[in-house]
């Protein structure tokens, strides 16, 4: 069964990115790339990657400002309004709801999950589907004071495990749901 998995790093008081859409903080952290809740192994179960548009637009120009192609192999829908020219032919661009997708994104996942990369209001948006099942966080040790939040609703999570890997504390946990009013 295809689970739905936001796999993220945060800085401690819960931003993925700062008010510029900047990673510095992230990308100047130690990391063991062996290590604990580490990339390679994480993409070893990956079929299809859900980004929206800002997480893609970052990768563009961050990643292949010098030539080099399109970081990923797997099927990317990039979840957007906007018209979007793709730079690769794994691009695929949709609008609507990731529920309005779910066959689809299954479907090209094949046997593999889907990575939902980047976009706390986009893993909103799986969570509020039911399509979120996962989140694996990588917490630096570094505060950015505000910035894009981690996520933008109230949800109930479970710890499923946790460990170190250099001067990340990385967690996975299992999404149980909305958290009731009170």
């Amino acid at each position: 069964m295809t689970n739905y998995r936001f796999y993220v790093a945060s800085s401690l008081d819960g931003f993925i990115a700062d008010d510029h859409d900047s990673l510095d903080w992230l990308v100047t952290q130690p990391i063991d790339a062996h290590g604990f809740m580490n990339y390679n192994r994480f993409m070893a179960d990956i079929g299809v990657l859900a980004m929206g548009h800002t997480t893609y637009q970052w990768i563009v120009d961050h990643n292949m400002t010098s030539g080099e192609p399109w970081p990923y192999e797997v099927p990317t829908y990039v979840f957007t309004h906007r018209d979007l020219t793709p730079v690769a032919d794994t691009i695929q661009t949709v609008s609507g709801t990731p529920g309005e997708h779910r066959a689809e994104l299954v479907s090209a996942a094949g046997d593999k999950d889907v990575w939902i990369v980047g976009g706390g209001g986009l893993a909103t948006q799986f969570a509020r589907a039911g399509m979120l099942g996962e989140v694996m966080v990588s917490i630096a040790p570094v505060f950015l004071g505000s910035g894009r939040p981690l996520f933008t609703d109230a949800f109930n999570l479970e710890l499923e495990e946790f460990d170190r890997n250099r001067a990340f504390l990385c967690a996975r946990y299992s999404v149980r749901g909305p958290r009731a009013e009170a």
